[in-house]
This record gives structure tokens, C-alpha cells and sequence, in this order.
């Protein structure tokens, strides 16, 4: 029984779920919300802050400040409160009421910003209002995640190593761009390991990160309105992108099997699935990324009226839909053996709403 005496000492890394049994298709998911932060965030927060605190950046009298919509935010205030420095989250009206109420708990002040760019983002704004802030007192510590190497380097030094110690005949691995430190920092590493691994990406349809037009992405996580500084497309050998009714409708399905997961990885396990079900994957060895837990979003991706106000009355029922086509179906009950009886059958939902590119050829 490990016993600790700072919160971020604490981070299971090694659970992880098979989903076969529920999607028809090999994955295993990695589990990064069992820590007190709550989700994959910890890693790139506690690489940060004590790159900042080896520099001498991060003093005593400092006060952090950083622009999330919510996990980073709830890892930074947790690490703030254990070391003792104030901190200053500034995010938006899409932060999860949850997650603001955890990062107020923890001590921490947050800034809702209200101003949104033309394209219905908030990024702009928050990022202006952090740069205000650092000129007008010397005191402000801005650790940037958008440009910090610190982010991706916590990946390439935990995650890629946990993830290539039980998977050593890894051949894809699906991850969620968001900033793009998990994604960087696992593909850097994966680039330099004994066997090739294919680097899917899975983004939100909306989001610019790999180009494209930017929409309206209401589910916080993934996806950026700017090109990722520390997206180097080189190390990303596919993307996929995903329309949010599939994130719901993928959140539902695995809440149904008992695992209550958030908005990111819903899309990444869409993705994902997509992509298994149109490859020959005997023998395949396939890992994603699920970056937090469901709790956060229980007023959002799983409350009916959020849901039905932003993406219709049918939301639901295609949801519905979608756990009946996505699980494998039990054998019905048969009167008696028959010459013409039926076998159950496995069926896969329709996946028209994933868009993808290819940055190489060839099947897996």
C-alpha cells in the first residue's frame, strides 16, 4: 500500500480496459483518471511547475496562472495548494460547473472569460487576458501548456514508457490532440523504439489543428481553434476526425458496460473504433489514451437537456441506436435446433461522421 504525503505522488498507471466485449473490436484503454487531479493532466502540471521552480521562474511569493478548460486547471490547483503557491485559472463558459467548483475547493480563483472570436472561440481571448495579466505585475507566472516543451516531454518520459512496458508488440496507438502533449511526447517516443508504431490522432470535427474549417465544439478536451505550437505533423501517421454526436454517443455506450468516462475519450474510442472496423486486425495490438473520468461532465455529455438543447431531440434516440449496433448481441433464445436456425450476429454502428486523412499508406 503505497503511502504518500503530497497529493501528485499518486498516479495509477498501469489499469487498463479491454474493450472487445463491448465494441467487437480489440482496444485497450489506458486509464489516466485515478489520481487526485482526476485525469492525464497531472503528468504535464507537475513537469511544468517544477521545470519552472529548476529555473528559478516559480518563486515564493509567485502566482500561477494558466489557461484551461478544466482539467489542467483542476491538476495546477491542486499542485498550487500541496506547494503553496496561489494560482489563477482562466477559462471559459464551456468549463464544466463541476470543474470549476473543484479548482474554487482547492483554493484556486478562476476567470470565466466572456468574449468569443467570430469563429466561436475563446482561446484568443483567454490568452490575451493571461498576457495582460504578466505585464501588469512581475509576480504572474504564465507556464503556457501551449508552447511549454515540459508538456510534451512528461509523455515522452511516463506515458510512452508505462504504455510500451505492458504492450511491447504495440502496433497503433490512438490519442486525442488537444494541446498536442501527449500526442507529441508518445510519438517522439515511439519514433525512437525497437518496433515501428502507427500514431493515429484523433481530433473534434471543428477544431484547426490539422486543418480544416473551424465549427462549434461545445464538449472541452480535445480540439484547438489555432494550430497547436507543439504540433509537429511528422510524428502523426493518421487523423481522424470525430463529430461530437458520435463523443456522446461513445460516452453513453461505455457508460451502459458501467464505466463512466468524459468527453475526450468518447472520442477517441470513436475514432478508434472506426478506424479497427475498416482494418484487418488479427492479431493487431491496439492501445488508447482515456485522459480523465465521467463525473465532471454529469451536467453536460450525460444530462438530457444539455444534450438535446445543443444537438437535437433525436440525439438520445441515435444514442440508443448506437448501443444496440456497437455491443455484441446476446444469442435470442431458440424454441428448438433448427437447419435454418440463425446465429447471433455482431453489428457495427454507422461511423459516417468520422473524417479522416492519411499520413501514410498501407494496411497495419
Amino acid at each position: 500500500m503505497p503511502v504518500i504525503s503530497a497529493p501528485y505522488d499518486f498516479n495509477e498507471d498501469e489499469l487498463y480496459i479491454d474493450l472487445a466485449s463491448m465494441f467487437g473490436h480489440s482496444l485497450f484503454l489506458k486509464c489516466e483518471g485515478f489520481n487526485f487531479a482526476g485525469s492525464i493532466k497531472l503528468k504535464a502540471a507537475i513537469e511544468m511547475v517544477e521545470a519552472a521552480e529548476r529555473d528559478g521562474v516559480l518563486k515564493p511569493d509567485s502566482i500561477l496562472v494558466e489557461s484551461s478548460s478544466g482539467n489542467l486547471g483542476v491538476a495546477l490547483s491542486m499542485i498550487a495548494a500541496s506547494k503553496g503557491y496561489r494560482f489563477l485559472c482562466v477559462t471559459d463558459s464551456r468549463c464544466n460547473l463541476t470543474t470549476r467548483l473543484m479548482m474554487e475547493a482547492l483554493g484556486s480563483q478562476v476567470h470565466v472569460i466572456a468574449g468569443q472570436e467570430a469563429n466561436g472561440s475563446f482561446l484568443g481571448a483567454r490568452i490575451d487576458y493571461l498576457r495582460a495579466l504578466c505585464a501588469s505585475d512581475r509576480r504572474y507566472v504564465w507556464l503556457s501548456q501551449y508552447t511549454n516543451p515540459s508538456n510534451w516531454k512528461a509523455h515522452y518520459r511516463r506515458t510512452a514508457p508505462e504504455i510500451a512496458r505492458q504492450f511491447p508488440q504495440l502496433d497503433t496507438l490512438f490519442i486525442g490532440a488537444g494541446t498536442t502533449g501527449t500526442l507529441m511526447g508518445c510519438a517522439r517516443y515511439f519514433r525512437e523504439w525497437h518496433r515501428p508504431v502507427r500514431i493515429v490522432a484523433v481530433d473534434s470535427v471543428g477544431s484547426v489543428s490539422f486543418g480544416g474549417e473551424a465549427g462549434r465544439r461545445m464538449i472541452p478536451g480535445l480540439g484547438m481553434s489555432i494550430r497547436p505550437p507543439l504540433l509537429d505533423e511528422s510524428y502523426v501517421d493518421e487523423v481522424i476526425r470525430v463529430e461530437e454526436k458520435d463523443t456522446i454517443r461513445a460516452c453513453h455506450s461505455l457508460a451502459r458496460n458501467g464505466f463512466l468516462f468524459g468527453g475526450s475519450t468518447g472520442t477517441v474510442v470513436s475514432g478508434a473504433m472506426g478506424w479497427l472496423a475498416e482494418h484487418e486486425t488479427t492479431g493487431h495490438t491496439a492501445v488508447a489514451l482515456a485522459p480523465d473520468l465521467g463525473e465532471r461532465y454529469l451536467d453536460t455529455v450525460y444530462q438530457s437537456n444539455w444534450l438535446q438543447g445543443l444537438y437535437g431531440d433525436d440525439v438520445i434516440e441515435a444514442d440508443e441506436r448506437a448501443s444496440e449496433s456497437w455491443a455484441i448481441q446476446p444469442a435470442p433464445p431458440a424454441p428448438s435446433p433448427s437447419p435454418g436456425g440463425r446465429r447471433p450476429h455482431m453489428r457495427t454502428g454507422d461511423r459516417g461522421g468520422r473524417r479522416r486523412h492519411r499520413r501514410r499508406t498501407g494496411d497495419p
